[in-house]
């Protein structure tokens, strides 16, 4: 199989995240339970779940990298945003757990051992490796349009409001006897975690559901048309996105008295002028009809009348 930059991109930063939890996991649980503080090791078992996450992106990455088949023709590129959804429900069962862990002690609180300040130096090496974790991921996931790097991307930020937590927790105890500030910030936060989760979930919604998130791509293609000597009124236009890729179908007319070969070289550069126009086309499917050619029953697709007018202001 031969592997694009891209995903080769991908599957780079997913290794790099694994290995980076892999041992912000080990030095947090290690340190949590020799330094006796609960909260470190709850921390240290999140960077752990983060080796999932990751484990995900690097396989999705693997499945992306397909070839199309007679299985699917379009080939494997949802796969990212698959992995993107999938990713927003651990997000959200982390956040929901923090949360009902940090209603329990509210309701039951137990008066725990203050921990050794070695927890202190721990908790502030996570907040460092996962903010440039953070960094790395959404960089690579905005260089190669990658949701599912964007979205474990988010997920390492929220790590970092957790540990964030976690420290404030520390010192409150360390310095003002005050564990109880620990719970509470625990609980804000995972009530924020689980807003980004359900945030990624509906962003992905729109993808899935061939939709896209800005009319501007419509008119691009409606100015790459007109920019071709013969092509006229493109309509039933129609978008969806795929990964990182667009798939464009529409219909435009021209003279019906051109030969088969003078259409098909118009259609040709249509084509061209769509793909130079717009970056990231996977594919372009084109139906040529008559001039004044109507089908009243063709009722999908975006014609440039139903696009909003654009703000001049």
């Amino acid at each position: 199989m031969l592997m694009q930059p891209r995903e080769k991109k991908i599957i780079l930063a997913s290794r790099i995240a694994i290995v980076g939890n892999a041992a912000l996991a080990l030095l947090k649980i290690t340190v949590g339970i020799l330094a006796g503080s609960l909260a470190v090791v709850a921390d240290g078992i999140d960077s752990a779940s983060d080796i999932i996450t990751s484990l995900i992106t690097l396989y999705a990455a693997y499945i992306v990298a397909r070839p199309p088949d007679i299985k699917y023709p379009y080939g494997y590129q949802k796969a990212d945003t698959l992995a993107t959804k999938f990713l927003s429900f651990i997000i959200f069962f982390a956040g929901a757990q923090l949360a009902m862990s940090s209603i329990g002690r509210l309701i039951d609180p137990v008066v725990r051992p203050v921990p050794e300040n070695i927890t202190l130096y721990v908790v502030g090496i996570s907040i460092i490796g996962k903010l440039l974790l953070s960094w790395y991921l959404k960089k690579t996931g905005k260089a190669v349009d990658s949701a599912m790097l964007i979205a474990n991307a988010r997920n390492m930020k929220n790590d970092v409001v957790i540990s964030v937590s976690v420290l404030i927790g520390l010192v409150f105890t360390f310095m003002f006897k005050l564990p109880l500030i620990d719970t509470l910030t625990a609980l804000a936060v995972s009530f924020y975690i689980m807003f980004i989760a359900f945030r990624i979930f509906m962003e992905t919604n729109l993808e899935l559901m061939d939709g896209v998130d800005s009319p501007e791509i419509y008119r691009q293609i409606l100015s790459a048309v007109k920019g071709v000597k013969g092509a006229t009124n493109p309509h039933r236009i129609r978008v969806r996105k795929m990964a990182n890729q667009y798939m464009i179908v529409l219909d435009i007319e021209v003279d019906g008295s051109l030969t088969l070969t003078e259409a098909h070289e118009l259609g040709e550069k249509v084509e061209r002028e769509i793909k130079d126009t717009i970056p990231k086309v996977y594919d372009v499917l084109l139906h040529i009809e008559p001039i004044g050619n109507t089908e009243p029953h063709e009722v999908f697709g975006v014609s440039e009348a139903q696009l909003p007018k654009e703000d001049t202001k």
